[in-house]
């Protein structure tokens, strides 16, 4: 979900760099960027100097363009030493999809959180030539539209094993309340929840870095869905949840590394903002559904925008998720339409 205006963000690097090339944020810090086959065209991979070794944060998707452009960086940028451990905020393809590759190509040691370890390793097995049983009914209960629909159900879906490499048995496990160093700086350790379940946050002690992962970005909410894993899932409430215990954190000298768009500081008004953004999205949509309606239909209180077929999975999973925690928080009521649909309607 895109926001409005953002003052009180400076972005101290306005100029992104090119794929493999680096920019340095702080010392011993380099800022990478790799190419994502989606509307957000990127994702942001950050090295930090261990002296004889990197660590790196997430890695992009598995592709062989972006594994060209990991040995271009090995070669150019970082200096021909070696990858020696690759940490993983959360377990979205753009951020793990590598991990596998780096481990078993390079002997990269594999540090994330427990769900995020089998969540990925979990989603590299299941992979489907046309989405299964119980997702199509999932999209049924969504009230996808038709012609969507129709066109969904014989394509091959997106898979996380298309895009993801394999994972070797074994990581080491981070949770919250951990200490870790990295690139000669002691971080603390916060879970981020909502846009993915234990999504790991890192605080430096020693400077003002943050890196935060997609829990926090400059200029775009990242998206809180529900999906046919977990229908009555509530990521919005785990997401205000999240947002409010690292909200403390925050200090406007902060720069926060994220896992997309630019760098930035100014975190206090970004995480008031990302916070009353959602609580503004529901405000809306429980002033919309005075009469009943699906989530396919609940898109322009949301989003204040014409969504294109492109986004329209991920609209539509976040509309859900808005919709059922009005409904979870008791103030809506849901029932089944004739055409199959959950329908949501404010309670009088």
């Amino acid at each position: 979900m895109a926001d409005g205006a953002h003052t009180g963000l400076r972005y101290p690097h306005e100029t992104p760099p090119e794929f493999g090339e680096g920019t340095e944020l702080a010392p011993g810090v380099l800022w990478f960027r790799l190419p994502l086959p989606m509307k957000l065209d990127h994702v942001n991979i950050y090295a930090f100097d261990e002296g004889d070794s990197w660590t790196v944060i997430d890695t992009g998707f598995s592709s062989k363009k972006a594994k060209a452009i990991w040995r271009e960086m090995m070669d150019g940028p970082l200096g021909g030493k070696p990858i020696s451990r690759v940490i993983v905020t959360h377990h979205h393809p753009d951020h793990i999809g590598l991990a596998g590759w780096l481990q078993s190509e390079f002997g990269a040691e594999l540090v994330t959180t427990r769900t995020a370890w089998l969540m990925a390793r979990m989603l590299t097995l299941d992979v489907h030539a046309v989405p299964n049983a119980e997702t199509l009914a999932f999209y049924k209960l969504c009230g996808m539209d038709a012609e969507i629909y129709a066109k969904r159900a014989v394509e091959r879906p997106f898979n996380f094993g298309d895009i993801v490499d394999p994972l070797p048995l074994g990581y080491t496990r981070i949770q919250q309340g951990d200490t870790i160093k990295i690139g000669g700086r002691t971080w603390d350790i916060h879970m981020g929840n909502g846009h993915a379940p234990e999504h790991a946050t890192f605080w430096s002690r020693d400077d003002n870095l943050v890196i935060s992962g997609d829990q926090i970005i400059s200029s775009i909410s990242p998206n809180v869905g529900v999906y046919a894993t977990e229908p009555m899932a509530d990521p919005i409430g785990e997401w205000l949840e999240a947002c409010e215990r690292l909200e403390p954190l925050a200090r406007t000298d902060q720069l926060v590394l994220g896992g997309h768009k630019l760098p930035f500081m100014g975190l206090p008004t970004r995480m008031r903002q990302l916070i009353d953004n959602h609580h503004g999205a529901l405000k809306r949509l429980l002033a919309y559904i005075d009469t009943p309606k699906s989530a396919s239909e609940c898109f322009s209180p949301l989003f204040k925008r014409s969504i294109g077929e492109g986004e329209y999975g991920l609209a539509l999973v976040e509309a859900v998720a808005h919709l059922s925690h009005l409904y979870q928080d008791g103030l809506a009521t849901r029932e089944l339409r004739s055409d199959g649909a959950w329908v949501y309607q404010r309670k009088d």
